[in-house]
């Protein structure tokens, strides 16, 4: 009986459509995290009578025929890249891009990664880095005589140092951009490396025409909508529901056949 299979699919499809929704639900307080939605397609048809085929020697042909689905299965995982609320932290250090752009971080290993989470900090030698000491691309140094930094949206990194009047030049931010970014790998610790899919980064300073702004002293935070995942969790756990309530009833069904005398 084909629909003990066929909703088994099912389950395991809304199964995994859950375990999204969770995953959202679970980073909506991550900065710069973007929700999650999965896609899913219908699985192979078996053609019992095929449409179009010839139903007798005057040439007349079948209307419609009899295909029947075997089930559904998951197509893509995939980011939407929505804006999320700009928060106000007062730390200089704390940087939203206001449009497109990801921010270029040097892994450990060399490897570029590209984050939207602007939550920076300062290294015992004064380096920007990451809340994990990673290099904030190119590697601007903030002098230890430094009483404040600022950033503009274009990214220039400046310092008003003890004495001085005029601020000094520490440097220029720079963002990235993908032809298709959803096609980035996240890899954790609100990271993503380029792939095939996602094309090579096209890398300028902000404000750039396409380019987001910096604003300083603000986070992105997550755009994960709580009202719309409790609702798409309901829906995911009533089709799961009536999933299982068609593998009983093929249960029963067979149990019927294997009960008649």
């Amino acid at each position: 009986m084909r629909s003990l299979s066929i909703a088994a699919t099912g389950m395991m499809a809304q199964q995994l459509h859950v375990e999204v929704i969770s995953n959202n639900i679970a980073n909506m307080t991550t900065a710069g995290y973007k929700r999650r939605r999965p896609e899913f397609q219908d699985l192979l048809y078996q053609n019992l009578r095929r449409t179009g085929a010839s139903s007798s020697d005057l040439g007349t042909i079948v209307p419609t025929g009899v295909q029947l689905g075997l089930g559904v299965k998951p197509a893509s995982v995939y980011r939407v890249h929505e804006q999320g609320d700009m928060i106000s932290t007062e730390n200089p250090l704390d940087l939203a891009i206001q449009g497109e752009g990801l921010f270029i971080v040097e892994l450990p290993a060399g490897e570029l990664a590209y984050t939207r989470a602007g939550s920076f900090q300062l290294s015992p030698q004064g380096l920007l880095v990451t809340a994990d000491g990673y290099t904030v691309s190119p590697g601007i140094v903030v002098p230890e005589d430094a009483i404040s930094v600022t950033i503009n949206p274009e990214g220039l990194v400046q310092a008003k140092l003890q004495g001085q009047i005029e601020p000094v030049d520490l440097g220029q931010l720079e963002t990235a951009i993908f032809a298709n970014e959803v096609g980035l790998e996240a890899i954790g610790n609100n990271f993503l490396i380029e792939t095939p899919a996602s094309g090579p980064a096209a890398i300028a300073t902000p404000g750039t025409a396409g380019y987001g702004e910096l604003l300083q002293g603000f986070l992105e935070g997550s755009n994960v909508n709580p009202v719309a995942e409790v609702t798409a969790l309901i829906t995911a756990q009533r089709a799961y529901d009536l999933n299982s309530k068609v593998i009983t009833a093929s249960d029963e069904m067979m149990a019927t056949v294997t009960q008649l005398r």
